[in-house]
């Protein structure tokens, strides 16, 4: 993406005239726009607008001008298209990690990945190997929230924009997902809601699946259940064991984590209620 651009992300009751009148104001701020896109929820009678653009501005001002002429209550944010700090949370599991290095090492992630957590140091070599610093920090004779508190302050160090979990094997309490609203995103290993906790390929195995796939979504404080984000299947047949299914699975998490975390780096999400709406 071009240096200097600016992405504008509105979500309002819909009324008429909303794109012309943030385009409008764009205009007048002596701005450029260089793509827009929008969708109207007609249910709900909710108006999402996507909106890059360049030029020298006051955000402040920006802001007051949009928020006169948009009904109320309006989301507004600002952002640009630099690329987004994060942390990665894992476990012992590589395949996700590994997509997501290989990613970064070669510019095509849109994000910095600033550190790698884990509760096991069974990735920190292979991590290493890339110059991300990683940190064990051990879950062994703590609690919950012993473990997270931990976590929380190294987390802390790096300010990240987002926490991504790369198959990080551990439920988050709702006081640490509270920390980071809408910005830790979670890859699950199946077509949610289908075969959710433990073991999902023998499950999906035993069931006699014809597809199976993954979710990638925001966590909430219900577990699984966050905004979805990304989700996408293959097809499976009866010649293939649980070992078989899960090693096609892999692949699926990859590309479907991978995905989102365009989408999301790129500010392509936006999250109302329990589901998201994404504009491309």
């Amino acid at each position: 993406m071009e240096n200097n651009i600016h992405i504008l992300l509105v979500d309002c009751p819909d009324e008429k005239g909303l794109v012309y009148k943030v385009t409008d104001t764009i205009f007048r701020n002596q701005l450029n726009i260089l793509k827009n896109d929008e969708f109207v929820e007609q249910e709900k009678k909710h108006f999402y607008m996507r909106t890059e653009f360049s030029g020298d501005f006051e955000e402040a001002q920006l802001i007051y001008d949009l928020r006169n002429i948009l009904p109320s209550p309006a989301n507004l944010k600002l952002s640009t298209n630099q690329r987004k700090d994060i942390v990665i949370l894992a476990t012992k599991e590589h395949h996700c990690l590994g997509d997501l290095l290989l990613r970064h090492h070669f510019g095509e992630l849109n994000a910095n990945i600033k550190a790698v957590i884990s509760n096991y140091d069974s990735l920190q070599n292979f991590t290493e190997k890339f110059e991300i610093p990683f940190h064990t920090v051990s879950h062994e004779g703590k609690t919950r929230e012993e473990h997270e508190v931990e976590i929380l302050k190294l987390i802390g160090t790096y300010n990240p924009a987002y926490l991504v979990l790369a198959k990080y094997m551990r439920i988050l309490n709702q006081g640490f997902v509270a920390h980071f609203p809408h910005r830790i995103v979670n890859i699950h290993h199946s077509f949610l809601p289908a075969f959710i906790g433990a073991n999902p390929y023998k499950k999906a195995y035993e069931r006699g699946v014809k597809i199976i796939g993954a979710t990638a979504h925001f966590v909430n404080e219900n577990l699984d259940e966050g905004p979805i984000i990304e989700q996408n299947v293959i097809r499976v047949d009866h010649s293939q064991n649980a070992k078989d299914m899960a090693k096609a699975g892999r692949e699926v998490e990859r590309n479907v984590l991978a995905r989102s975390l365009q989408l999301v780096f790129q500010d392509k999400v936006f999250v109302n209620g329990n589901k998201t709406v994404i504009l491309e």
